[in-house]
């Protein structure tokens, strides 16, 4: 009998909750546009702002502003477009393209923030699950890979602005939000009407915001339940079974705080590309870092930012469990990429 495809890249994307296909096909019969002031109008406003108390709750934001956005991208380039903010080599795409590389990194993957009010810092690396110490006053933080898989709260974060995106917690692609302490100053950069307290002109995308409402209820009470105790166990079991027999192989963050579901590997020589390729032919679906910049075929600037060399970030893998990985499914994946492992070293003798 021929075993099902796994899919091990959750830290790119995730299934879909069915509490958010659920809200998603009930949206789909209120029409009526938010912004209008009669019955059908005030029936979508209460849908958004249904949504956006059930985000702010599962961010621990009550009291903050949430804007909602087409995704952490676009968020993120709201928060920090213009203001000149320092980060580290580190940071997601859609970050640097807005703020410096001047903050230090060190081998562990932890930056050095001199002044956190010109400063940007995500919470959680999504290639190696590096997990930061936010400082206090800090202007920025792309809270993405954190959100609904660490417990935190964004009112104790002492973070002015922070961003998250909907289907890395189990809702649609396409929607995402801007947390933000109430009053702080912040120009629109989509302009056109008042949506958004004035913040992110156009029409809410209704059936977006409602999937997201509920995937960060559910995502909420999944991290309450326990559940991402339970995949970090599982991540420890499938680290344990390759590192027993990859002693070419670097396991990066081990050790260290890091997120519950990632694994990040490398194995100096053996191309990232070519173990995605034979891990996908071998029925797992894994990836050579970010979804954002594997496609670009280079090596890690996340891994050489953290001082290794080309051949090594060259090599990384990323693996990312979800809720609904199992300790079979790992352990099937080992016997796979460890009999790629074999054959590649026999090669290289």
């Amino acid at each position: 009998m021929t075993q099902g495809r796994v899919y091990l890249d959750h830290n790119a994307t995730t299934t879909l909750r069915p509490e958010a296909r659920q809200a998603m096909v009930a949206a789909l019969d209120v029409f009526g546009n938010p912004s209008s002031v009669h019955a059908e109008g005030r029936a979508a406003r209460a849908l958004v702002e249904r949504a956006r108390a059930q985000i702010a709750a599962a961010l621990g934001a009550d009291g903050a502003d949430i804007v909602f956005t087409s995704g952490a991208t676009e968020a993120a380039a709201l928060a920090l477009a213009g203001r000149g903010l320092a980060g580290g080599a580190i940071e997601h795409e859609a970050v640097r393209a807005w703020a410096d590389d001047s903050l230090p990194v060190d081998a562990r993957g932890h930056v050095h923030v001199p002044e956190p009010g010109r400063a940007t810092l995500q919470l959680a690396n999504s290639e190696t699950g590096v997990v930061q110490d936010l400082p206090q006053r800090l202007a920025v933080s792309d809270l993405t890979q954190g959100f609904g898989k660490l417990p935190f709260a964004f009112n104790w974060l002492g973070v002015e602005m922070g961003f998250v995106s909907a289907h890395k917690l189990g809702g649609p692609k396409g929607i995402g939000a801007l947390v933000m302490r109430r009053g702080t100053d912040l120009a629109a950069q989509l302009r056109g009407g008042g949506q958004e307290m004035g913040r992110r002109a156009g029409t809410e995308n209704l059936i977006g915001i409602a999937g997201f409402g509920a995937a960060a209820e559910a995502a909420a009470k999944d991290l309450a339940d326990g559940v991402w105790n339970s995949v970090s166990v599982i991540r420890n079991i499938l680290e344990e079974a390759l590192d027993a027999t990859a002693s070419k192989t670097i396991f990066v963050g081990k050790g260290g705080q890091r997120l519950p579901n990632t694994l990040c590997l490398a194995t100096p020589g053996w191309k990232a590309e070519t173990q995605v390729m034979q891990m996908d032919l071998a029925g797992f679906a894994i990836s050579a870092g970010s979804a954002c910049s594997s496609g670009k075929l280079r090596a890690s600037g996340v891994l050489q930012a953290m001082g290794f060399d080309a051949e090594v970030a060259g090599s990384a893998i990323r693996v990312s469990l979800g809720p609904e990985t199992t300790e079979e499914n790992v352990l099937r994946f080992a016997e796979a990429w460890l009999k790629e492992y074999r054959r590649f070293v026999a090669r290289a003798a």
